[in-house]
């Protein structure tokens, strides 16, 4: 599996020289003795500096996810330079994460779809802070909670993650995904949450366990920090549209 037209659809050059020669000191420092000064620096520095495709170009790792295999480059190599700033509409448009030195014992570092993603929409692989609810909570409305309903922007649910969410969920066997957004404690702008909702249940599949990969892959393409349910569209009057 390749990289498609990636020279054609995105800015191709250099990527920033300083950040590379911190990508590559950085990545010496043993993974064990990785801080969070580490990951900050790291994180901080990753996207503009300049890697390498590796061979294969795209793997299908052990989650059964398809990740573009980079790779650090030393000062006297001669390569062609796959900046991640510079690649994102690919990335994007195809459906892939990113894994950092896969050919070592342990790789430095592995990034989800939703991980570009979000750095794509809020220049940051990661956000700290956001409305959307807990994961660490259990997602439900209660019987008697007030919530408001509305779509998705594209600020939330841009057409790349729909596409890849819509082709994803289709190939599942749910014929028509659909999506809203639903947003709780509006009363209370301090207390507000948000939360995505999909149109399917565990009643839909043959097990839970099939249920659950689904929700797996879902997570997978969204922003680490978005939360979702999933309810039965025939229980809500309105709200609901197509991915």
């Amino acid at each position: 599996m390749n990289l498609k037209n990636s020279a054609d659809n995105t800015e191709i050059g250099l990527g920033d020289l300083e950040k590379t020669v911190i990508i590559n000191t950085l990545i010496q420092t043993p993974i064990v003795e990785r801080d969070q000064k580490w990951i900050g620096t790291f994180l901080e520095n990753i996207a503009d500096a300049n890697l390498k495709l590796g061979s294969p170009e795209v793997i299908i790792a052990s989650d059964g996810f398809p990740y573009v295999q980079l790779e650090t480059v030393t000062s006297n190599e001669h390569f062609h330079a796959f900046v991640i700033s510079k690649q994102l509409p690919t990335l994007l448009l195809q459906g892939f994460g990113i894994v950092i030195n896969a050919q070592t014992e342990q790789p430095d570092w592995i990034f989800t779809y939703g991980d570009i993603a979000n750095f794509e929409l809020n220049d940051s692989f990661y956000s700290d802070e956001s409305i959307f609810s807990n994961h660490k909570e259990n997602v439900v409305i209660g019987n008697d909670e007030k919530v408001l309903i509305g779509q998705p922007s594209d600020a939330i649910l841009p057409k790349y993650i729909r596409k890849q969410l819509r082709e994803f969920l289709k190939h599942a066997g749910i014929n028509i995904p659909k999506t809203m957004l639903i947003a709780r404690n509006f009363e209370d702008e301090t207390q507000v949450k948000q939360d995505l909702v999909f149109n399917f249940t565990p009643a839909q599949f043959a097990n839970e366990q099939d249920f659950q990969q689904i929700g797996s892959t879902v997570a997978w393409f969204l922003p680490r920090h978005y939360s979702f349910l999933f309810i039965d569209e025939m229980s809500i009057e309105s709200g609901f549209q197509e991915i």
